[in-house]
């Protein structure tokens, strides 16, 4: 009997999550039970995520050696996710003043929801300037940032501690094989990990649907049709115009990474498959010294749905409350969203912080975010797809602008 693939798998977990939580809609038990399942999963992959990435970089790092290749590489880098992620902003904004979604909504036919959570968070942000986003990348403790997570950070450690061993040479050999050996090791425990996705995704999907229910989606149906039609049609055209670029082609990107795609999708969370990401972009012919770097720092730098959702979402705000905003008036919207996307990555609910620190900032009411709030994660679990093919992709082209061939038909070979 042939074995069900683990895309298969997920697609039926994410399939009877949807239906246990539409039967059991509004029974807080569904959250009882499933909550402690999705919570393991997760918890699962985050214990994975720093280790891969802290091994990962620095046995890329020491296999470049060289300061000023690798400078060359952060340098490229950096200057594509700031033209991709500007090229969101702007498209987000067309989408919205070309749809209008937020025109004609009946406000008193929405619910709003409580936004103080996230309130302190977004104060916070909303005085995390761009400079001191670049001051905090360099950590006073190592240990510190590895036990919060503080990605930026864990990446400058490690591209440091990567230059040193190979400042060191043959010295440096038994802590390089450590690192390479810690790396497969990892790489092992989230393939083990992966096994359970398909119960997290059923966990997690069953939970989200039993608490909004799909009736949630109607009067906010407008702004979650133009939201999903304008990351569709983002990936497909503008991300799809940049991988013909690189002589290779967006759908079988998407169609190579669908297991990846699935399990972002259900679970909101592009760090549950950074790890797969990393893995899967080097099967594909990217070098490890590309991978380790460019992806880990695009979740924080790279976060194409995010940016585009934030800029229809602050203008539908606008809309909703019959607020017309002047050319001028999105122009400054768009320098803010710019700086503040980078700004506070890593914050858990990040777009909706970003939004929240915004918002203000350009004459919008900040009480607005507490209409769309209830379906925030239905946004946010295609917001996710978005992030992780344009990561992949970011990988794709630092390798062909390196002068790194991709084969075109790698994908099958990998897979």
């Amino acid at each position: 009997m042939k074995k069900i693939s683990l895309a298969w798998q997920i697609f039926i977990g994410l399939v009877l999550g949807i239906t246990v939580g539409a039967i059991f809609f509004g029974n807080p038990e569904v959250e009882t039970y499933l909550k402690p399942i999705g919570d393991i999963f997760l918890r699962l992959i985050k214990m994975i995520v720093v280790p891969i990435v802290i091994s990962s970089i620095i046995v890329g790092v020491a296999g470049v050696g060289d300061t000023k290749t690798l400078g060359k590489i952060g340098g490229k880098t950096l200057l594509y996710f700031e033209i991709i992620t500007t090229l969101a902003i702007v498209i987000g904004l067309l989408s919205a003043n070309i749809f209008q979604p937020g025109a004609g909504v009946d406000r008193s036919a929405l619910t709003k929801t409580d936004i103080n959570s996230y309130v302190d968070t977004a104060e916070t942000s909303a005085h995390h300037s761009f400079v001191e986003t670049f001051v905090n990348i360099v950590p006073t403790n190592p240990i510190q940032a590895l036990a919060n997570g503080d990605m930026l950070a864990i990446i400058f450690f490690s591209v440091m501690f990567g230059l040193g061993i190979a400042a060191i040479g043959e010295k440096g050999k038994p802590v390089l094989n450590f690192f390479r050996g810690t790396a497969d090791a990892m790489f092992h425990v989230t393939n083990q990990v992966m096994k359970l996705a398909p119960l997290g995704v059923f966990a997690l999907i069953g939970i989200t649907v039993s608490k909004f229910g799909l009736s949630s989606l109607i009067p906010l149906g407008k702004l979650v049709l133009v939201v999903y039609g304008t990351m569709i049609f983002f990936v497909i055209v503008v991300l799809g115009i940049v991988a013909k670029m690189c002589n290779f082609s967006i759908f079988k990107l998407i169609k190579y990474l669908k297991d990846e795609l699935i399990l972002g999708f259900s679970t909101s969370s592009s760090e549950s498959v950074l790890p797969r990401l990393i893995e899967k972009m080097e099967k594909l012919g990217v070098p490890k010294s590309i991978t380790s770097f460019v992806i880990p720092t695009g979740y924080s730098f790279n976060l194409d749905g995010s940016t585009l959702y934030q800029a229809l979402a602050a203008i539908f705000i606008a809309q909703m409350y019959g607020i017309h905003m002047s050319i001028a008036s999105q122009i400054t919207l768009l320098l803010v969203l710019m700086v503040t996307s980078k700004g506070i990555a890593g914050v858990p609910g990040v777009s909706f912080v970003v939004l929240l620190a915004t918002l203000g900032t350009v004459g919008l009411p900040v009480e607005g975010l507490a209409f769309i709030a209830g379906i925030d994660r239905i946004l946010d679990m295609m917001r996710t797809c978005v992030n992780i093919v344009g990561n992949s992709l970011a990988s794709i082209v630092i390798a062909r602008w390196e002068g790194y061939k991709i084969d075109k038909n790698a994908d099958q070979k990998a897979a």
